[in-house]
C-alpha cells in the first residue's frame, strides 16, 4: 500500500463541491477542508505509484476549480491503527 497526501488550492466558492467530487474517487480515502495555505487535503491510498500518477495527472485535471496541487509521498506511518489491515481485501 502506498499513501500520498495531496494538498489543494481551489476556487473559494467551489470548496464544498470539489471536496465532494474528490471524496467519490475510490483511491481517496479522506478529504478534509483545512485552514492555512491550502483549502483541501486528501489522503490517497493505492497499490502502486503509477496509480497515483494517473490520478494526479489525468483525473484531477478534469475537476474544474482546482488551481494548484502539491503531492507528498508518505514514507512511514506512525499510528496506532493498522491501515494495511483496514484497507486490504
Amino acid at each position: 500500500m502506498v499513501t500520498f497526501i495531496i494538498l489543494f488550492n481551489v476556487k473559494k466558492n467551489k470548496i464544498t463541491e470539489i471536496a465532494e467530487q474528490l471524496a467519490e474517487i475510490p483511491e481517496i480515502s479522506e478529504v478534509y477542508s483545512v485552514t492555512g495555505n491550502y483549502d483541501l487535503v486528501a489522503i490517497v491510498r493505492t497499490k502502486t505509484n503509477d496509480a497515483v500518477a494517473e490520478l494526479v495527472t489525468n483525473r484531477l485535471g478534469t475537476i474544474h476549480g482546482i488551481k494548484k496541487t502539491d503531492t507528498m509521498l508518505a514514507f512511514k506511518a506512525y499510528s496506532q491503527h493498522d491501515l494495511e489491515a483496514m484497507f486490504s481485501i
